[in-house]
């Protein structure tokens, strides 16, 4: 399960994602230096030809080559969502996972149009199957958003077939096929005209991806131009009222989440908290800048985003190293249990809040200042997570 998002404006292109994972499994936020091509590379299944990569920042499940989502340093962000098909992955023999494709879309891509064709060109040469989530031993086809400063394209996948289309202005993807007639390019498989969604598994229910696009939407509805990553970061924290106040406002949590979900997808919300099954494992938000002189900037939030802070970090490289240490990410699953066993009172959540708000609205405003200036960008790096750790112990987390 998984939300993503973007909003393609007149001077950039804003991107966000929630990663929704097995309740357990650490989610790691790392940086990636460039490397030249020639070899072979194996991601997580199979060997593929070495065509280098360029430096990036991604999110990834601890036990996993592939990423959930990231920003590259050409300004590309991809994320992918599980999909429900016709087609069968549990007879598909292990290839490249969703995954693998997102990385790889960032290691290749300098452009969204460059990197749909080179995942589109690795899913028709090498297929797409195996297993993505370890805890339930279980295989599954994604689609994509892809994104860069001035364009963007949804690609949907069931097995090696795939059709995308441009983004007009916005798009929101989740946990089902969201094309109809109105891609512009497919496999060759694909006949002209075709309805996508015949290719959606009639029997899977879709409640639980419609209540979280629809809550996207109506964030996207706004406008590209009028979203800032602040109210993204409100609208990651959904917790199916509405979004919460934007960092640097009211720290106070709009709700709880859920206590239950049920079958109809009542309870499954965009920041999610599935009791035993899945939950938001990090959130990353990407400012992707038209303009070449302007610092790319992202926002990732190690865990559920609502017992968590968006640290704002300067792609490829200006990441904290906490965010790629597994221990770190397991003190934000401590508050999250802390909170989802806190269904009577509810009085967890606005202790957690209210330590990290002041702290999170602080960094933002911090990143600000220091945008533009590599030095200035550096020394924030270097001491931005000084006031989450201090917040975490005084959570005792």
């Amino acid at each position: 399960m998984c939300d993503t998002l973007c909003a393609v404006g007149s001077e950039r292109t804003l991107f966000a994602k929630n990663s929704d994972r097995p309740v357990a499994e650490v989610q790691l936020v790392e940086s990636f230096a460039s490397r030249r091509g020639g070899g072979r590379l194996r991601p997580q299944y199979i060997e593929i030809d070495d065509a280098g990569a360029f430096a990036l920042l991604g999110c990834r499940p601890e036990w996993l080559w592939g990423l959930e989502t990231g920003v590259n340093e050409h300004r590309v962000a991809i994320g992918n969502e599980k999909v429900f098909t016709v087609d069968d992955p549990y007879k598909v023999e292990p290839a490249l996972l969703g995954m693998d494709l997102v990385r790889l879309g960032l290691e290749r891509g300098r452009t969204a149009n460059e990197a749909l064709d080179v995942m589109t060109d690795l899913l028709a040469r090498h297929g797409q199957g195996g297993v993505g989530d370890r805890t339930h031993d279980e295989p599954y086809f994604s689609s994509f958003l892809v994104a860069d400063p001035g364009r963007a394209w949804v690609l949907e996948t069931s097995g090696r077939t795939w059709a995308a289309r441009p983004v007009d202005r916005t798009a929101a993807i989740s946990n089902r096929l969201t094309l109809g007639a109105d891609w512009t390019r497919a496999s060759d498989d694909v006949p002209a005209g075709t309805d996508f969604d015949t290719y959606r598994l009639a029997r899977a229910p879709t409640g639980h991806a419609d209540a979280r696009l629809a809550a996207s939407r109506a964030c996207l509805a706004a406008g590209s131009d009028a979203l800032t990553p602040r109210i993204l970061a409100a609208q990651m924290r959904h917790h199916g009222e509405r979004p919460w106040a934007p960092p640097g406002g009211d720290p106070t949590p709009v709700s709880a989440p859920p206590a239950a979900s049920m079958p109809d997808g009542t309870g499954v919300t965009v920041c999610m908290h599935v009791r035993g099954y899945q939950a938001t494992a990090s959130s990353l938000i990407a400012e992707l800048p038209s303009d070449t002189g302007r610092s790319v900037r992202a926002w990732v939030a190690p865990g559920s985003p609502c017992v968590s802070v968006y640290v704002p970090v300067f792609p490829p490289d200006g990441v904290p190293r906490e965010l790629g240490d597994a221990g770190v990410w397991k003190r934000f699953l401590t508050l999250r249990e802390r909170v989802e066993a806190d269904v009577d009172t509810a009085a967890a959540l606005p202790e957690i809040r209210a330590a990290f708000g002041p702290v999170e609205a602080e960094l933002w405003d911090a990143a600000d200042e220091a945008a533009g200036d590599p030095d200035a960008q550096a020394a924030f790096t270097a001491a931005c997570w000084r006031p989450v750790a201090s917040a975490l112990d005084r959570l005792r987390a």
